[in-house]
């Protein structure tokens, strides 16, 4: 089971020094789960150094599918290698919507990260319009179709209506979701949307959830912790 927090442009280098020694204090001898944090880019270093000699992984938001090149603001699997860094998220909801990430980008940036040796989220989920047309199933299969089973790359569902809105999906939802999404792609499927303390174990106990990326909650010690427990308690 992995328990990723993604951070979002959230959190400086020197706040995300802080929190990862609290984390790593926190979550002292802590077993049982697969733990990753992924802060801004201008704070992957500190984390990296703050985190070294843990089982606390650190990861990056984004990844760009050429490893060098004149594409300004953006950041290759090369170097987050040298710095460090683990894996990256790839085709979050926020970078489809507010970037214009296509599905063949998220495609690009997967193939490049996993073959410098990164390992990938990749996200994939449908709008509220979208699931209330019946139409959940049909973008979950476009978007999956463009990935390739790797043993360093797991799916994370986030239904985009409840990313920073405080929904979260139902059991049901969550399961039927995940279901269908195995069907398509044998990797690990973990959900999104909403995780937080009081929801975590009855969403990480549901069969063919494999754990969780975690928005807003992962920006507190003490959250972030109490979810990783839950992971761990299922």
């Amino acid at each position: 089971m992995l328990i990723a927090g993604n951070w979002k442009m959230y959190k400086t280098a020197s706040e995300t020094e802080a929190f990862c020694v609290a984390l790593r204090e926190r979550l002292a001898g802590f077993d049982g789960v697969d733990v990753a944090v992924c802060p801004p880019f201008t704070s992957l270093a500190a984390a990296v150094g703050s985190l070294a000699g843990t089982d606390i992984a650190v990861g990056a938001q984004n990844v760009h599918w050429e490893s060098e090149g004149a594409f300004t603001g953006e950041v290759s699997a090369p170097m987050l290698r040298e710095l460090g860094v683990y894996g990256a998220i790839v085709g979050h909801s926020e970078r489809r919507q507010l970037f214009g990430d296509t599905d063949e980008d998220v495609a690009r940036r997967t193939r490049a990260a996993l073959d410098a040796g990164l390992s990938v989220i990749a996200c994939v989920g449908e709008t509220e319009a979208e699931r209330e047309s019946g139409e959940t199933e049909a973008v979950l299969r476009r978007q999956v179709s463009v990935l390739e089973p790797h043993e360093n790359l797991v799916i994370a569902y986030e239904p985009v209506w409840a990313i920073g809105t405080g929904k979260t999906a139902t059991a049901p939802i969550c399961q039927i979701a995940h279901g269908f999404i195995h069907t398509l792609i044998d990797v690990p499927v973990i959900y999104g949307g909403s995780v937080k303390p009081e929801n975590a174990a009855e969403l990480l106990g549901l069969a063919n959830v494999e754990g969780a990326l975690v928005g807003g909650a992962s920006l507190d010690v003490e959250s972030f912790a109490a979810i990783c427990e839950a992971g761990a308690a299922v």
